[in-house]
């Protein structure tokens, strides 16, 4: 039995009131940043009762310690009901080599993006976690709902307080290849996704409907990604995949291969379901909120949807 097929481990929803820590993974933010984020916590009428403070450390938010210890501390606290990374960047690897399996009690909703990938995909292999792909105190949070650069406040809100099946996620994106697929939504970073490859943590993609997303990749490093995820075997039984929009992302030579020509090139011959351009991760419109590790049926038709057939998070 593959990790895909075991049963989910679900933290509770995240209601108004609700208890959130703030932690610091990866790399440090600016305090204006800092501020504009909580401030939009508080809006949605969420107590942040724990905000990692760390002096940085380069482009680290601080030491793989304290940075570690910020997580743990807020993750295992009853004081605190749901997590929000700070924001990307570079670093949550390190977080990774202190075996956290070993130190964490019941799961908590845990969102980010980026760079926070590479610690989605590590509760969900060692931990079966179902965790959220969505925007971070410094980045989303900070700009508001509904405008460039911010996020999607619908989706945020159902994936972390909807405890029915069945809501739908409009993907915003067009197909490349049409059709409907059932699968567990997992993904992200793709540049993180493909670093997992060869460590204890490494994914299971079969029978996924798998996410893709990454910025400031020329169109040549997107082929390069795909074609070691294709080589290593990681689309195989692979049941659909939504791509997002690839954003600074332009040809080097004018007139060349665009990331969507790579990207149709490589992945259409698999035959799966696929949509490309979804404002999920990277983009310059208001992000997506995506939960990882749940069931869902990719409809992709039009803008593309993700129905999900089992809620993310518990009463």
């Amino acid at each position: 039995m593959t990790e895909n097929h075991r049963a989910p481990r679900k933290p509770k929803a995240l209601a108004a009131g609700s208890r959130i820590g703030v932690f610091a993974p990866a790399s440090p933010a600016p305090a204006v940043d800092m501020i504009a984020g909580l401030t939009e916590l508080k809006r949605h009428a969420f107590q942040v009762v724990a905000n990692q403070d760390s002096k940085a450390e380069g482009f680290f938010a601080g030491s793989s310690l304290d940075r570690v210890n910020g997580f743990l501390a807020a993750v295992n606290s009853d004081q605190v009901d749901g997590l929000v990374a700070l924001r990307g960047g570079y670093g949550s690897n390190y977080l990774l080599d202190f075996e956290l399996e070993k130190s964490l009690a019941s799961p908590k909703c845990v969102i980010g993006f980026s760079d926070i990938t590479s610690l989605h995909i590590y509760l969900w292999q060692r931990c079966g976690w179902v965790t959220f792909y969505g925007p971070m105190l410094a980045a989303g949070l900070n700009s508001g709902p509904g405008l460039p650069k911010g996020y999607d406040e619908n989706s945020l809100l159902q994936a972390i307080r909807r405890t029915e099946a069945g809501w739908k996620l409009r993907l915003r994106g067009e197909p490349m290849l049409a059709g409907e697929a059932v699968g567990r939504v997992l993904g992200g970073c793709m540049a993180m996704l493909e670093a997992t490859i060869g460590t204890p943590w490494e994914l299971d993609t079969k029978d996924s409907i798998l996410v893709l997303e990454d910025r400031a990749m020329k169109p040549y490093q997107v082929d390069r990604v795909l074609m070691h995820l294709k080589q290593t075997g990681k689309f195989e039984g692979v049941r659909g995949i939504v791509l997002g929009e690839f954003p600074e992302s332009e040809p080097t030579v004018a007139g060349s291969a665009t990331v969507r020509d790579v990207c149709a090139r490589i992945l259409r011959p698999l035959g799966v379901p696929l949509i490309f351009g979804s404002p999920v991760g990277h983009t310059p419109r208001p992000m997506l909120t995506v939960p990882l590790g749940i069931e869902a049926r990719l409809d992709a038709e039009g803008e593309g949807t993700l129905e999900f057939l089992e809620p993310a998070v518990l009463a």
